[in-house]
């Protein structure tokens, strides 16, 4: 169906690559950075080193703003339109960043970088459901990923490179030049996919409607809350990770390699959950996954405060795999769920979803992030302690779905 139906000149492996680098734009705004926050710091005298955490949490505010309006806006006024919209904002918020001459006008530029991400990120997906359906579009999103998971493993090191060459603001000119490059490259080759006829009015009503069902559909609202948490630990890994490594551990330029090793145990998790999910189904997973999460970071916190704060490198290494892995298994299983029952307003609800959980997660990931001492236990606290409650959220999720539902779709 899908290759009689999707007359255009752009071939499935490039449209694949377009759409994986239009949905990555975010991931590496995000991850190219790290290696450059105590040089960030450094130049704008920040006062508490913590503080240049918000260089990473404020793309995040701006994707879950973004990421409301990217939909509906595209319903109704087509994707191209609204891509171009998120892409202007983007290089805007990247020449804003490059340009800063105060903290808190990189932290503006940076909220604008995420709001311009998010867009063409919600976009991509939506490009593919246009052009395909059913097994075809798993099989076409499930390259997209393979290919997205690339960017948190090469990221850092192409902004440590950029950092060996030039100052942190070469790293925004990257930003600059990519997101011209693939603006450039989706305006010519990739044709409108949503028909005139398939359009319907901006409502920001339908919007109002859709998040009040989804916060009241149990279900749904508890797996917002679980993906919530969970996003909030591992904000808060991120937020750290430049600290943790390069600071406390000594890695220096070597903090890329190992960022680098531990974002493929999440990819990893992620291909092999594709595979298992068909036969476990997605409950039973995400159960397992948490269960995991849970035990291994309590025991693992009291290894650490064993060791004040300060436990070998491959005892924490071999713990953030560990913790990583069923994170990979927890990210789509838990987006999943929380989709499961909103069939009938699929788009925005998409969007509604990923916003609420985003936004949630964000001023847990401050805490997780600002409780850093010069000791791991709050990032691996963050992780016991936010696994626990996503448990709970979901086993209160659970206990307003029939019984016949969780068996079926759910796979319990």
């Amino acid at each position: 169906m899908i290759e009689e139906s999707r007359k255009q000149s752009i071939g499935t492996r490039e449209f694949i690559a377009l759409m994986a680098m239009l949905s990555a734009l975010d991931a590496l705004s995000i991850d190219a950075m790290l290696p450059a926050l105590q040089d960030i710091g450094r130049e704008f005298a920040v006062a508490r080193e913590n503080d240049t955490q918000l260089v990473v949490s404020t793309v995040f505010f701006g994707f879950a703003i973004g990421q409301i309006f990217a939909g509906p806006l595209s319903d109704s006024f087509g994707r191209k339109r609204i891509a171009y919209a998120g892409l202007a904002i983007y290089l805007v918020g990247s020449l804003c960043a490059m340009l800063a001459v105060s903290f808190p006008m990189l932290l503006g530029a940076r909220v604008l970088q995420g709001i311009g991400a998010s867009i063409p990120y919600v976009l991509s997906t939506a490009i593919v459901r246009d052009q395909y359906e059913g097994r075809a579009m798993a099989r076409i999103m499930s390259f997209i990923v393979m290919v997205f998971i690339l960017v948190p493993m090469i990221a850092p090191a192409m902004g440590q490179a950029v950092l060996l060459l030039f100052d942190w603001r070469g790293i925004f000119a990257c930003y600059l030049g990519l997101g011209l490059l693939t603006s450039a490259w989706f305006a010519l080759r990739q044709p409108e996919t949503l028909k005139e006829s398939d359009r319907h009015p901006f409502s920001m009503g339908r919007i109002l409607r859709a998040a009040l069902k989804i916060c009241t559909t149990r279900v749904t609202l508890g797996y917002i809350l679980a993906q919530g948490f969970i996003i909030g630990a591992f904000i808060g890994y991120l937020s750290t990770a430049q600290q943790v490594f390069q600071v406390q551990y000594g890695l220096g330029v070597l903090f890329p390699a190992f960022f680098a090793t531990l974002a493929a145990s999440l990819g990893l998790a992620s291909f092999l959950n594709g595979k298992l999910v068909l036969r476990l189904g997605m409950l039973r997973i995400c159960k397992i996954a948490l269960t995991v999460m849970i035990a291994v970071s309590t025991v693992f916190a009291l290894i650490a405060f064993a060791f004040d704060g300060h436990p070998p490198l491959w005892a924490l290494m071999l713990y953030l795999a560990t913790t990583f892995a069923c994170v990979g298994m927890l990210f789509g299983n838990l987006y999943a769920a929380a989709m499961e029952p909103l069939g009938h307003v699929a788009g925005i609800g998409a969007s509604v979803v990923g916003s609420l959980a985003t936004l949630m997660s964000l001023p847990l990931a401050t805490l997780v992030g600002q409780s850093y001492d010069g000791s791991v236990l709050p990032l691996i606290l963050g992780f016991a302690i936010l696994g626990g409650l996503a448990m709970l959220a979901v086993f209160w999720g659970e206990a307003g779905t029939p019984h016949e539902a969780r068996q079926g779709a759910l796979g319990d």
